[in-house]
C-alpha cells in the first residue's frame, strides 16, 4: 500500500527517517517533493471545505496523483 515517508538526502543517498518494510533489492517509485512545497499546497487548500487533519489531506493528494 502506498504511503508517504520523509527522507533526508545525505552523502548522495536518500535515507528514510522512519522504518520501511521493504525486501532487500526491492524497487520502489520515489517522488521528490520538498517539505516547503508540500506545506504550500496544504496551506492553500486547508479549510476550503471545512477543517480536515493534515494526514487526510496527504492521503487525498496521493490518491489524486495516482489517477
Amino acid at each position: 500500500m502506498p504511503r508517504v515517508v520523509r527522507a533526508r538526502y545525505v552523502g548522495g543517498v536518500l535515507k528514510p527517517l522512519e522504518p520501511v518494510e521493504l525486501k532487500e533489492g526491492e524497487e520502489v517509485i520515489v517522488r521528490i517533493e520538498s517539505l516547503k512545497d508540500r506545506r504550500r499546497v496544504v496551506e492553500k487548500f486547508y479549510g476550503r471545505r471545512g477543517s480536515a487533519p493534515k494526514e487526510l489531506l496527504d492521503e487525498f493528494m496521493l490518491e489524486a496523483e495516482a489517477q
